[in-house]
């Protein structure tokens, strides 16, 4: 629905997984909407290495046009993110949650973005470049 509203023509996809949102976001774009990387992109959904988020955030804002969106997947991390640096967390579970945890206060402070942490699923932030 974003996609629709949007009007995305160019998207970007980081990371694919199962490709269930790469799917989803090809049948989202219109008959003129176009599959080729050159230009500034609509839309770009990162669901990749957690590590890399801040470094793509970097890349990917001269990528993407004024205006358009970049959303990053899994931003709340199981709720990891939220717990206290004195509470356990499992192991598995730690070394993401530094890097987005990190990545969470970077996007908050980016004066070239206005971003939202939406609370679905495993959290999704939204960044809407400004400059």
């Amino acid at each position: 629905m974003l996609l629709k509203v949007m009007n995305a023509k160019k998207t970007l996809e980081l990371g694919v997984f199962t490709g269930y949102s790469l799917l989803t976001t090809a049948l989202a774009l219109p008959d003129d909407g176009s599959d080729k990387q050159e230009g500034s992109f609509d839309f770009v959904f990162v669901d990749a290495n957690k590590e890399d988020y801040l470094r793509y955030h970097e890349l990917l804002l001269k990528l993407v046009k004024i205006g358009g969106i970049i959303a990053y997947d899994n931003t709340l991390w199981f709720g990891s993110v939220a717990i206290s640096e004195d509470d356990e967390v499992e192991n598995c579970l730690r070394r993401n949650r530094k890097c987005l945890r990190e990545l969470n206060s970077f996007l908050a402070a980016d004066p070239r973005i206005e971003s939202s942490l939406v609370s679905v699923g495993d959290g999704l932030t939204l960044c809407r470049r400004l400059l």
